[in-house]
């Protein structure tokens, strides 16, 4: 091999590259990732602080938990609607229509304060309430509009690169998941009152919703939409059931026990390194001769091994796209599947093996790194959802696999707790990842290659 053929293949193989070829397709795809980007940089800005902005409502505990499930039952419940009228009236005018509804959304949560509470009928109805009907408003975008961002990747993307132009609308997402939560943290700095600057933070998010909407609406060429036949109801969710392609059907078994699995430790993994571990930062940095201490709180280095892991998940993405189209689609997702599944037992014990060579704070850092892995097959297993739907029906069956996998889900979360609070951590975490090891296993014997990739 030529030194010149060296270089062209190293090249080829970077993840700045892949990033570059990103720009080689179609301008829907990316349109869509830039209007993703907007919209994820206002849900990473907002969503992680709204359990304070409840509490700063009066809102309890118990509703802080009841606010979290209903964003799992929104989750499950939007995407199968939203995917019905995205493949009825269009991907242009869905994506604007859940748009302005998500904005909306943000501007509920942004008046809430002035709102205050409310008498209807002789009942008060709290402030806080007000949260909950712009959660039902804000996730229209994420959620109703899931089906509709599949529909226009699989009609703008040659079959045999779908995984590539997941990974370019995926990359835009995780990078706002790294940027939003960090201009959040700016922007509630600027006041000592919470509710007033987290009202800044609401502001911003507000402008970010209309960006986005108006960007997807002006610059999205609808002029390849595919229109599908009209909305029947529950019969046709029963039929959209019975008639979702075979290929599917073992994807979606292990898809379901891996997420189940991880749905019962996810909102744990903070606790682990708070309270589990009571896991801080030190350590000293020498600039222009003064050294300054750095002392991060356990809540703090959770926010860093956070940045970890999606940096980790944008650098892996690109290549790992790019390699299923060399080695198909199925061994990638297998790949991702197999690091959710494994992920709870090695952050439970993965310190204390670690022990004799890192302290728990850099076993910690490393640990994160590897969940990052686990977004390497995202691309390619959104690509494997939707590549093998009709023309006209992407939308549809998307949302079918999102409404039946998520339903599942809901109770997973309460499962984890019970075992968490009853039996113990060790427990709960060895059970979650024994069901996603069965989900990795089940997809691995019985998952299907999508055609455009073999």
């Amino acid at each position: 091999m030529t030194q010149n053929e060296v270089t062209v293949e190293t090249e080829e193989s970077s993840p700045l590259r892949t990033f570059r070829e990103f720009f080689a397709l179609q301008r829907d795809v990316l349109v869509l990732s830039l209007a993703m980007f907007a919209f994820s940089l206002a849900f990473q800005m907002t969503n992680r602080f709204l359990p304070e902005y409840l509490v700063a409502l009066g809102a309890s505990g118990f509703v802080v938990g009841l606010f979290g499930t209903v964003g799992n039952v929104i989750s499950a419940v939007y995407p199968y609607p939203g995917g019905a009228i995205s493949d009825r009236i269009g991907s242009r005018y869905s994506l604007t229509l859940f748009g302005l509804v998500s904005t909306l959304g943000f501007v509920v949560w942004l008046v809430a304060p002035a709102l205050g509470a409310v008498s209807l009928a002789g009942v008060t109805v709290p402030a806080w309430l007000w949260i909950f009907v712009g959660l039902l408003l804000a996730q229209a975008w994420k959620s109703f509009g899931l089906g509709a961002t599949f529909a226009v990747v699989k009609q703008a993307t040659d079959p045999s690169r779908l995984a590539a132009g997941f990974a370019s609308t995926e990359t835009f997402r995780r990078t706002a998941f790294l940027v939003g939560p960090v201009l959040a943290a700016v922007l509630i700095g600027l006041h000592s009152d919470f509710t007033v600057s987290f009202q800044y933070v609401l502001a911003v998010a507000v402008a970010f919703g209309v960006v986005g909407t108006v960007a997807q609406h002006v610059l999205y060429d609808a002029s390849e939409d595919t229109i599908g036949t009209s909305f029947a109801g529950l019969e046709q969710v029963r039929a959209d059931l019975r008639e979702m392609p075979s290929e599917l059907r073992p994807l979606l078994v292990g898809d379901t026990l891996v997420r189940f699995a991880n749905g019962m430790v996810y909102v744990f993994f903070v606790l682990v390194v708070t309270q589990f571990y009571e896991a801080g930062f030190q350590t000293a940095v020498s600039l222009a001769g003064t050294t300054y201490a750095v002392d991060l709180s356990p809540e703090a280095f959770f926010g860093y091994l956070l940045g970890v892991e999606m940096l980790i998940a944008l650098l892996v993405m690109a290549p790992a796209a790019k390699a299923a189209e060399y080695v198909g689609l199925k061994p990638v997702v297998a790949v991702g599947f197999a690091v959710y599944a494994v992920f709870p037992v090695v952050l439970i014990g993965g310190p204390a093996a670690l022990s004799p060579v890192l302290t728990t704070s850099g076993a910690l850092i490393l640990i994160f790194a590897f969940s990052g892995l686990r977004f390497a097959g995202l691309p390619s297993h959104k690509a494997l959802i939707v590549g093998p739907a009709e023309q006209g029906a992407g939308g549809r069956v998307t949302g079918t696999y999102y409404l039946l996998r998520n339903t599942i889900v809901i109770p997973s979360a309460a499962l984890g707790g019970s075992l968490w609070e009853f039996v113990s951590p060790e427990v709960a975490f060895t059970i979650a990842a024994a069901i996603g090891v069965v989900g990795t296993g089940y997809f691995l014997a019985f998952g299907k290659e999508f055609e455009a990739y073999v």
